[in-house]
């Protein structure tokens, strides 16, 4: 067994330079940055002057997985590329770490889980580093126990996205449905989507609004306001938005036990004496509601985000240690962002699991009028260490 990880980067944008620097460093027990790619000249010449000289820099991905040093793949490109690199890459026997989404398409990410399963021996990981935070870690916990009863109600508004004009323009393929596949759902909101099935499960039924280009000059949407009802009956609102500033961060989850929310960076909880439903049929009252009591929890005060998700991959390949996230969970928060963009476009509700080939019929259509940036604003990597 290799005693690290010796890993190469494709696409050195802001995702991919804020991993290069934080492994460059040593960040990560037992991994080493050993190659990175991208296409474009200045994010090489940046990499020659902010890495270390040993770390080979590469044109394109296909020099960096026949790099013979590379044993994992760190795959930080557009969204499209997401599961044909991860793919390439692991039928070369290396390991994956893609950045989120899994893809564009659930039909595209299928593909690549088929491939995941026929390598057993090579670890496909997602970097859903927003489940390294406490606050959802507790809140997974709680819900997932079965302590506090079934789920009745799940709301999420999180407009705290906000994106100026020059953040879209800074990219020829940022907010095009041909090179982004989409716009709030698809690029700022994977984690809260996975959060949102890793907690509540995936809903059956989604019906969604969705204005395109409402706040911005985009042909994506920026704007999203989504109704979610669960197997189980309990009903659910999700709405995002990248125009709102301030915005909010607002995920509640209502069970007939208790009400859990995490807001500006706490985690409440209000614990019922009794099971509502029981409650509601057996008071004397018609509008007392059951009592209850606030109750506190003792929180880990470590959040390690991009790098808890990094060691964990490291420690998983050297070791055998828990991923944080496997790949092939990435195709469930797709999947929900899938048919809020398929109801949307129907005008309809979507039942989940939905038509995957009218999804991309549809997605193609778009693409096929998508239009080609003429102007990109000139743009450096932003420092993304306190982006979730």
């Amino acid at each position: 067994m290799d005693k690290e990880v010796r890993i190469g980067i494709i696409g050195i944008g802001n995702m991919g330079s804020s991993h290069a620097t934080r492994i460059a460093r040593g960040d990560i027990k037992g991994m080493r940055l050993v190659a990175v790619a991208d296409k474009k000249q200045s994010r090489r010449d940046w990499a020659k002057a902010n890495l270390p000289a040993d770390v080979a820099i590469y044109e394109n991905e296909t020099q960096l997985m026949d790099d013979p040093n590379v044993t994992a793949v760190l795959i930080a490109v557009p969204h499209y590329d997401h599961p044909g690199f991860a793919i390439r890459a692991m039928e070369k026997g290396l390991d994956v770490m893609s950045e989120k989404p899994a893809g564009v398409y659930t039909k595209q990410v299928r593909e690549e889980i088929a491939v995941a399963d026929k390598h057993p021996d090579v670890t496909f990981a997602m970097m859903f580093n927003q489940r390294t935070n406490p606050l959802y870690i507790k809140m997974h916990e709680l819900v997932t126990s079965g302590q506090y009863g079934a789920i009745k109600r799940v709301n999420w508004i999180i407009t705290d996205w906000y994106r100026t004009q020059q953040y879209y323009d800074s990219g020829d393929w940022r907010a095009t449905w041909n090179g982004e596949g989409g716009g709030v759902l698809l690029n700022q909101c994977p984690h809260q989507l996975d959060l949102l099935q890793w907690i509540c499960g995936l809903p059956k039924k989604v019906q969604a609004f969705m204005y395109e280009g409402k706040w911005h000059h985009i042909e994506v949407e920026d704007d999203v306001t989504c109704f979610m009802e669960f197997p189980n009956g309990a009903t659910g609102v999700f709405i995002t938005s990248t125009g709102d500033a301030p915005g909010d961060n607002r995920f509640e989850v209502d069970l007939e036990k208790a009400q859990i929310i995490v807001e500006h960076d706490k985690l409440y909880v209000y614990e019922l004496d009794e099971n509502e439903r029981k409650y509601c049929f057996e008071a004397t009252e018609g509008f007392k509601k059951p009592d209850g009591h606030e109750v506190k929890f003792e929180l880990s005060k470590e959040n390690p985000q991009h790098n808890g998700v990094l060691q964990a991959f490291a420690d998983h390949i050297l070791h055998g240690a828990p991923l944080v996230a496997d790949g092939r969970e990435g195709i469930r928060g797709l999947t929900l962002s899938n048919a809020m963009h398929l109801s949307a476009w129907l005008k309809q509700p979507v039942e989940i699991p939905f038509d995957e080939d009218l999804f991309l019929n549809l997605l193609n259509e778009k693409r096929a009028h998508s239009a080609k940036k003429e102007h990109v604003a000139e743009s450096t990597n932003a420092d993304m260490d306190s982006t979730y």
